[in-house]
């Protein structure tokens, strides 16, 4: 070895040896800072500091009075003008004696919130822990509470989550637990927890679910109402999902469970024990006819507001609060516009049902929401003919099919994207597609495994994209949204204001069988209406209360779709009126006065819902028919048919559901006004091809083959009716009949319905 490599090699033996003595000089001063005696030290100092500041605490803070907070008071509901609606009424809380209430009753509440509530001593430490740090950490609600701290923080303190809140209640429930014996506190807790639909109490409750004093419950009733105070909203069976249903029920053999292993239900009782379907809900005095809707719409609007800003950590949580009372509440409704949708409702269909005569008619319901486009308003809302007879919104209510009112949202679709057909043509009103009945879906040359029916089978050979918006041919559609792609289709629908969570992009989405509202569906055109800028709707305008304050968000949100696809949507969909399912209904109604309007109507597989969702450049309106079966012994309702209603046919989006919205739109619009579109394609656009659809042969009582309506001009829609007649009379869904001879003046009546020989989304 050289001497300069020697030399290299005492080098980097110092830098080793170097860094070795600073390494151990740094562990060094580690282990003379932290050494085990110092943090343990430390550990212990913290843990004596944190009991002394306890013992602070619980000097200095008594067991309050009951909080006024718990005493509840009445809502007061306005009109958009500051006119009252209505003020919700006295409080719903009878206080009751533990002694009236049966002792296996008591049992249940323990059983299901709090087994070791006669050991302990009124708090669960581990448990609070964990919701401190929940609170801190900003996970929202927590959990472990024991009966005595549920109680505190429902008579003596708020719903606030905050530490300050959570220790004040540690250090009363110890207090109260020491001040009072078990039974007061259980009252207490049963007397004042809230319970759902308006009950605060378990008397009130009692009265509310089972019709009976809380003297009268039995065991499996109480193990309910214990299991309730868990997810009040939830776990309301009358409105509870299939899921929320699962839960309650786990819930109540939880309950059940927890007694026998306490001792307190034998284990054959319980076994044998059966799930006590509560009753139907019945609304509060003062709310009958469309009031009760009105203020259950105002009160969800206002409780997901305060779940939003962080007021309340649930709905269960912001329910409470605003049932608690104390509110101001102001609605965007306009109480002339309302009184018009509620006359045109009883004119159009209400007065002529008679379910005495015919069963069907009492299974219509209807349901409509009205919406201003520019801001979002909801100006008129019909949830049912009485609030007080039918407790499920019909105006928010989500559980029927949509059906062809999806069908312009497939081509808003295609025009936001840009999207071809197969074989590269662009998607516009004139281009033409094949509108064979059961004419198999391709995709890229293979099927798709999807060959929708139209309506009676008809086949229409090849038509324009205009002429299948109008005539509601679902073959087209369902090549269409394969075309444009259906997660493309589902995208824009979020887009435009349609709940699309958790639903699948198939083909079979273009027949509209998802369920939606008539206040999502009026959002959803209002959007097109607008434009393409997102429109929420909105019933409220305001909430005030002394202890809180609610911010809304505007209505009216961002650019959702192009100005140009939405334009040319409404452009087609004033087609659908002009020479389409809704010509006898709307266009032809006697007070149009020569408004615009576009729309499109949708009837459900088998006639279970119709619907018609319209719009001038004014307002937007969406009318749907639901067939809704006798409630049963589970309080659950079955989708029945809506065929034979009024003593017709069929009913069809164009029958019904578009003479409501025709009475009531032209009657609440004023003066007349034209659509200002920015678009080159639509109703004004002649298909390049128009040919005559054909029908293949079926048996003598299916409808011949229709005639072609008149063909589209080159010109802007008009304003004016149009003179010329059709040849013939489409319905919803497109089943034309040859029409009889025209009277001297046009009537608005209800449309003949064709016979329902085939199932499917029929227009």
């Amino acid at each position: 070895m050289g001497r300069a490599e020697e030399r290299r090699a005492r080098q980097r033996g110092a830098r080793r040896a170097a860094h070795v003595r600073s390494s151990g000089a740094e562990r060094g001063v580690i282990r003379r800072l932290f050494t085990w005696k110092k943090i343990l030290g430390t550990f212990f100092g913290l843990c004596l500091l944190g009991m002394g500041a306890f013992v602070v605490l619980y000097m200095v803070v008594d067991v309050p009075k009951g909080n006024a907070d718990a005493q509840k008071q009445s809502n007061i509901y306005k009109y958009s003008d500051g006119s009252v609606l209505v003020r919700t009424g006295t409080v719903n809380r009878e206080i009751v004696e533990l002694a009236d209430v049966p002792k296996e009753v008591q049992r249940t509440f323990v059983a299901a919130e709090n087994k070791s509530f006669y050991r302990d001593a009124g708090v669960d430490f581990k448990g609070t822990a964990r919701g401190l740090i929940n609170t801190l950490s900003g996970k929202g609600k927590q959990g472990g509470s024991t009966i005595t701290q549920q109680y505190v923080k429902n008579y003596y303190l708020s719903q606030d989550q905050t530490v300050t809140r959570k220790l004040k209640e540690l250090v009363i429930s110890l207090k109260v637990d020491q001040q009072y014996s078990k039974g007061d506190i259980l009252a207490g807790y049963i007397n004042t927890s809230y319970y759902g639909r308006g009950a605060y109490g378990i008397q009130a409750a009692a009265q509310a679910y089972y019709g009976v004093d809380a003297s009268e419950l039995n065991v499996a009733q109480g193990a309910y109402l214990a299991a309730l105070l868990q997810a009040p909203s939830q776990y309301d069976w009358a409105d509870a999902s299939d899921e929320g249903r699962k839960l309650v029920k786990a819930r109540w053999k939880y309950v059940l469970n927890n007694m026998v292993e306490e001792g307190w239900l034998d284990a054959s009782q319980a076994q044998d024990l059966k799930f006590p379907v509560p009753d139907a809900p019945k609304a509060a005095p003062g709310l009958e006819g469309q009031t009760g809707y009105l203020v259950k719409a105002a009160d969800e609007a206002l409780e997901r507001q305060l779940v939003s800003q962080g007021t309340a950590a649930d709905m269960d949580e912001a329910k409470a609060v605003v049932d608690a009372g104390g509110w101001t509440v102001t609605l965007n409704i306009d109480e002339k516009k309302q009184k018009l949708l509620e006359k045109a409702v009883k004119a159009k269909l209400t007065s002529r049902l008679d379910p005495e005569k015919r069963k069907v008619d009492a299974n219509v319901q209807a349901g409509a929401a009205s919406v201003d486009p520019k801001t979002g308003k909801v100006l008129a809302l019909y949830g049912g003919q009485d609030y007080t007879k039918h407790y499920l919104n019909n105006a928010t209510r989500r559980d029927y099919q949509v059906a062809s009112t999806f069908k312009p949202l497939i081509l808003a679709a295609a025009l936001e994207n840009g999207s071809e057909t197969q074989d590269g043509r662009p998607i516009t009103a004139s281009t033409v597609y094949d509108g064979t009945s059961e004419r198999p879906v391709v995709d890229d040359g293979r099927k798709v495994g999807f060959a929708p029916p139209n309506e009676d089978d008809v086949n229409y050979g090849d038509v324009s994209v205009q002429t299948a918006m109008n005539k509601s041919i679902n073959s087209v559609f369902a090549q269409m949204g394969v075309d444009v792609g259906m997660d493309e289709v589902m995208k824009t629908a979020g887009e435009l204001g349609m709940d699309v969570d958790g639903l699948q992009s198939v083909p079979a989405q273009t027949l509209g069988s998802m369920g939606a509202s008539p206040l999502e569906m009026a959002g959803v055109y209002a959007t097109l209406d607008n434009h393409g800028k997102k429109v929420t709707p909105a019933i409220v305008k305001s909430a005030e209360h002394k202890d809180r304050e609610v911010d809304f968000p505007d209505p009216v949100g961002e650019q959702v779709i192009s100005r140009e696809a939405a334009d040319s949507v409404t452009s087609v969909l004033t087609g659908v009126v002009d020479d389409g399912t809704a010509r006898l209904s709307v266009r032809e109604a006697p007070n149009r006065g020569g408004q615009q309007v576009a729309g499109k109507t949708g009837t459900s597989d088998n006639n279970k819902s119709a619907w018609f969702t319209g719009y001038t450049p004014k307002l937007v309106t969406s009318v749907g028919l639901f067939g809704e079966g006798a409630v049963g012994t589970a309080n659950e309702s079955k989708q029945v048919t809506l065929k034979g209603a009024a003593g017709g046919g069929r009913v069809n989006g164009g029958g019904f559901p578009a003479e409501i919205w025709a009475a009531y739109t032209f009657g609440a619009m004023g003066s007349t006004s034209e659509f200002d579109l920015d678009t080159d394609m639509g109703a004004a656009v002649t298909p390049t091809v128009e040919p005559t659809p054909t029908v293949e042969e079926t048996p003598s009582d299916t409808p011949s083959a229709p005639e072609t309506s008149a063909e589209p001009t080159t010109e802007a829609p008009t304003s004016a009716v149009p003179t010329e007649e059709p040849t013939v009379e489409p319905t919803d869904g497109a089943t034309t009949r040859q029409p009889t001879a025209p009277a001297t003046t046009p009537t608005f009546g209800i449309p003949e319905n064709p016979d329902d020989s085939r199932g499917g989304d029929t227009g």
